[in-house]
């Protein structure tokens, strides 16, 4: 579908691709068309909700400055997936748990990480040197990290939240292996360090902004150099880490599983990112915070909650969305109050099928807290087309 709605209450319109926008959302949108640096328009994909400060779903184009709040903590978030030349045949339930204990056991979850860089290699020197590089111009950032080599040991790890690794089967039975994961501990430090000075930045130039989580850097401006390097460093960090948990459970799955290859190059995206390029004229740095490119030809992926279908696309290239969509299905609502609206024995009906943790602890991660991905899908059918359709038999989640 086209664009649904168009709020004119800013500088530039607001272009929205649902109906289903809470007044939150609506509110930080609205904030964020009144800036002098937002260029054309503002955009919000179908699984838009409220955030910190920018909307989560919100696609935003910005001529010579970039707003660090708007690109998040969580820099480079993204998905990764891959297809394996297994059938829906090679598995059974007990394989099946045999693979998500092995999986639980080999790839660290929430606040854990490898004792040592496992997963990393050879990967690390050049990041270590440009790390260094960016924590010499910035001495107050290395005192955030509880470790030195904390990001080394956290490479190869899933985090917490919302972060998944999960085993699927498509509409032809073919096995996937999909995960959901970003910077972990160094990106949320580099994140929120320049939030910070971006801030303070703004209260010195004496800046009257609709919110102060909108505070930027502008192109010449002290720190816009430093944060574009540490953010660039940070957005490769979260690409190299999604890849190195997808080689450790793939050898989980050969562990227990038959012999098998991966029969696609994986797609590997980024949703809360930024990056410079051309559209309306101009080029200018587009932030998508909660969304996925979706240039002509792009493969992209959208999930679905734990208990429900996730799809593998290929981007339209829409002009107005301004080369994007969805990157998932998007909160209904707030973790709090899933936790107090739904019980385990809800969590267990929803997610019946799948092997996953069915604690209390995942209770705000339960499908029904989310939107209905079908109707996500059906609201960009102008941005992207279903190249496979995925449904999850085993769940590991952050």
């Amino acid at each position: 579908m086209p664009v649904r709605q168009i709020i004119e209450q800013g500088r530039v319109p607001v272009k929205i691709y649902t109906d289903e926008i809470d007044a939150g959302a609506r509110r930080q949108l609205v904030n964020l068309s009144q800036l002098a640096i937002i260029h054309h328009h503002v955009a919000a994909m179908p699984d838009v909700h409220a955030g910190i400060g920018a909307t989560v779903g919100a696609v935003i184009a910005t001529r010579r400055a970039i707003i660090p709040a708007a690109v998040g903590v969580d820099i480079g978030c993204g998905m990764i997936a891959a297809r394996t030349s297994l059938t829906a045949d090679n598995l059974d339930e007990r394989s099946l748990r045999r693979v998500f204990d092995q999986i639980s056991r080999d790839v660290p979850v929430g606040r854990e990480q490898h004792r040592e860089a496992r997963a990393l290699g050879e990967a690390a020197q050049p990041l270590e040197r440009r790390l260094a590089h960016i924590l010499r111009q910035h001495p107050q950032l290395a005192k955030r990290f509880p470790r030195a080599q904390n990001w080394v040991c956290q490479m190869g790890t899933l985090g917490g939240g919302n972060h998944f690794i999960e085993v699927c089967l498509d509409e032809a039975g073919s096995v996937w292996v999909m995960l959901h994961s970003g910077s972990r501990g160094i990106g949320n430090a580099i994140g929120s360090y320049f939030i910070e000075l971006a801030r303070r930045d703004m209260a010195r130039l004496d800046a009257h902004l609709p919110d102060r989580d909108l505070a930027y850097f502008e192109e010449g401006a002290g720190h816009f150099v430093d944060y574009v390097a540490a953010v660039d460093w940070a957005q490769t960090y979260a690409a190299r880490n999604r890849q190195a948990m997808m080689d450790l459970v793939l050898a989980s799955l050969r562990r227990h599983l038959p012999v098998f290859v991966v029969t696609d190059a994986a797609v590997n995206c980024h949703h809360n990112y930024v990056e410079r390029e051309h559209h309306y004229g101009e080029d200018v740095w587009v932030t998508r915070k909660g969304a996925i490119r979706a240039c002509e030809g792009d493969l992209g992926i959208i999930p679905g909650s734990m208990g429900a279908k996730s799809y593998i696309v290929r981007g339209k290239g829409a002009a107005e969305s301004f080369d994007s969509c969805a990157h998932g299905a998007g909160r209904r609502m707030s973790r709090s109050a899933a936790r107090k609206a739904f019980t385990r024995g809800d969590l267990v009906a929803q997610t019946a099928g799948v092997i996953c943790r069915q604690d209390t602890h995942v209770i705000d991660e339960i499908p029904a807290a989310y939107k209905d991905i079908d109707e996500v899908m059906a609201n960009q059918n102008d941005l992207v087309d279903v190249v496979h359709t995925l449904k999850q038999v085993l769940c590991v989640k952050g």
